[in-house]
């Protein structure tokens, strides 16, 4: 319990609550986890989560509704009417299709999961184009739609612990990989640290971000393979309205590529580029750096320098003020003759851990400042900037 709790319950409708009786035990605790994961789930599912059944295992996994609503509008696009969703969950991916006017049918293996998307399903509006039934997704008969969505489990049942190994997926990974060969449409969801060995020849892989945080990669096989590599940039905080018909529109940025191109290496300059996370995944750094007239200042790092300040929504952009070997009493030194008082620290190829860094740094004064912790050549680096507005 916290003070603003402690609070509630001192209020009249609080000590109501106390002094109810009748509600069993059981009852109670499970409404009472409903109401947490419903509260966690709104920044997934926006106002969508109050009326939804979760459980914390499902919440986790569930793809974002900004996420899922782009995907079901591309299927739709590519002309898919009907659809399966293999290991449909709690139905965030089926409800979006579904929306968009897919028909729907989902399949999952656990009892209490396939109720709740179903459940989540009629809360929706949306039973009659979603309808889920509880089994074991490989023996569904995937010749009956046009098309395929699966995401496999990536953590392992009763523990909820993470699994890294895509044959260890359910269902495993060589059935996911040979839905291609069998349905002309097909989308898998994996995770975004996925080994590029993994993606199957001819399929465009796609990284996803919102918000700059990197939240999925999705396999689009079949018909639905357009490029390579695709980076999708998604937003939500800025000016994305509460309504669901406006949701599905959410601003988006796409970079694709062929994601074997090498950017050119050149010194440090003027400003520096910090490429978002999708971008990166998505080997995409290349095709970022053409576009910039920029190069990186280590092959092995994805900062890109250049001498000019472009706008970009796939990088946020520093200019560099300073290069310094690194040395902490150097850079205390430097910052306090700055007055610097406030520091975001920035790295990539750096062992330092920044809240200990900046804890030794003993800041003092008014300013701020920007530090990236990298490598030049090889050579452990700081660099001192300051933010590009816009």
């Amino acid at each position: 319990m916290d003070l603003d709790q402690l609070a509630a319950l001192r209020t009249p409708e609080g000590s109501a609550a106390l002094r109810s009786t009748g509600v069993p035990a059981g009852l109670a605790a499970a409404a009472l986890t409903q109401a947490e994961l419903r509260r966690r789930a709104v920044g997934k599912f926006g106002p969508e989560a109050a009326g939804m059944f979760l459980t914390r295992a499902g919440l986790e996994q569930a793809t974002r509704r900004v996420v899922a609503d782009r995907r079901a509008a591309r299927l739709r696009a590519a002309g898919v009417t009907t659809l399966a969703d293999l290991g449909c969950g709690l139905g965030a991916d089926a409800l979006a299709a579904a929306r968009a006017g897919i028909r729907v049918y989902g399949v999952e293996a656990d009892p209490v999961t396939a109720a709740m998307a179903a459940a989540n399903a009629e809360a929706a509006g949306l039973a009659e184009l979603f309808t889920v039934e509880c089994g074991d997704a490989t023996a569904f008969d995937v010749t009956a739609v046009e098309a395929v969505f699966c995401d496999p489990a990536r953590r392992k049942a009763g523990t909820g612990r993470r699994i890294f190994d895509p044959n260890a997926y359910s269902p495993p990974w060589d059935f996911v990989t040979g839905l291609a060969a069998r349905v002309p449409h097909t989308v898998v969801k994996v995770a975004p640290g996925l080994d590029h060995a993994l993606i199957p020849a001819g399929a465009e892989a796609e990284w996803v971000s919102v918000d700059g945080d990197l939240v999925e990669a999705a396999l689009w096989c079949g018909a639905l393979a357009e490029v390579p590599r695709r980076a999708t940039l998604l937003r939500e905080k800025e000016g994305s309205p509460p309504d669901a018909s406006v949701r599905a529109a959410a601003p988006a940025d796409q970079l694709t590529g062929s994601g074997t191109d090498e950017a050119p290496v050149g010194p440090v300059r003027r400003f520096l580029y910090d490429p978002d996370p999708a971008v990166v995944r998505a080997h995409l750094v290349a095709e970022l750096a053409g576009g910039l007239d920029a190069t990186l200042a280590d092959p092995s790092i994805a900062y890109l320098y250049a001498e000019a300040a472009r706008p970009t929504p796939f990088a946020r952009c520093l200019e560099v003020t300073d290069v310094l070997p690194f040395s902490l009493k150097r850079l205390r030194a430097l910052l306090r003759e700055r007055r610097v008082g406030r520091v975001e620290i920035l790295k990539r190829g750096s062992a330092l851990e920044p809240e200990k860094l900046r804890r030794d740094l003993r800041l003092a004064g008014d300013g701020a400042a920007s530090l990236v912790l990298t490598r030049v050549a090889g050579a452990p680096t700081v660099l001192v900037g300051q933010p590009v507005p816009g």
